[in-house]
């Protein structure tokens, strides 16, 4: 999956594929590392102690071409003991419509030993319901990015097979 990095969401800076392979039922499955870089506000760093804003995630998702459906699960690992983000993402066709799809998000955030616990856990909350858009708009960028790069094959190979033949013809 070519999801980042995208115009939607800059805050990815790097990422790093650690594993993937086709499985015995031909799922795609992907392990990823995910560099981000979050400006977070100066009292939230005073809160949680820390100066530093990049962090890391862990991906992992699965692509079923049978099914038709990709599912994305991700989790810090940066900052663990102060907070802990699991997140999961499903993408399915809608089951009326085949040509929509239905995307499903659930995360579960956990803020421990800060002041101001719930507080924190709230503008994480936001901030994963904001980005929800903004990953739909996102995968929405990389199918038009995939289509383009897919139509300029097909022209160059179009032409390739076009220019021998055209030397053909003009040889005779």
């Amino acid at each position: 999956m070519q999801k980042y990095p995208n115009p939607m969401n800059p805050n990815v800076v790097g990422v790093d594929v650690l594993d993937r392979s086709v499985d015995g039922q031909g799922r795609l499955h992907s392990s990823r590392l995910l560099s981000t870089e979050w400006g977070l506000p100066a009292i939230v760093k005073s809160l949680i102690g820390a100066t530093r804003t990049r962090t890391y995630i862990q991906e992992h998702s699965v692509v079923d071409p049978q099914e038709h459906t990709f599912e994305l699960k991700s989790t810090n690992i940066t900052f663990t003991n102060m907070v802990s983000v699991d997140e999961r993402l499903t993408y399915r066709p809608h089951p009326q419509d085949p040509d929509k799809t239905v995307l499903t998000q659930e995360a579960l955030i956990s803020v421990k030993g800060v002041s101001l616990s719930s507080y924190l856990e709230g503008v994480m909350a936001n901030t994963i319901s904001t980005n929800a858009s903004k990953g739909r708009e996102a995968m929405e960028w990389v199918i038009r990015r995939l289509n383009t790069e897919i139509e300029e094959l097909a022209a160059t190979a179009r032409n390739t097979i076009r220019t021998p033949m055209a030397a053909a013809v003009t040889e005779k």
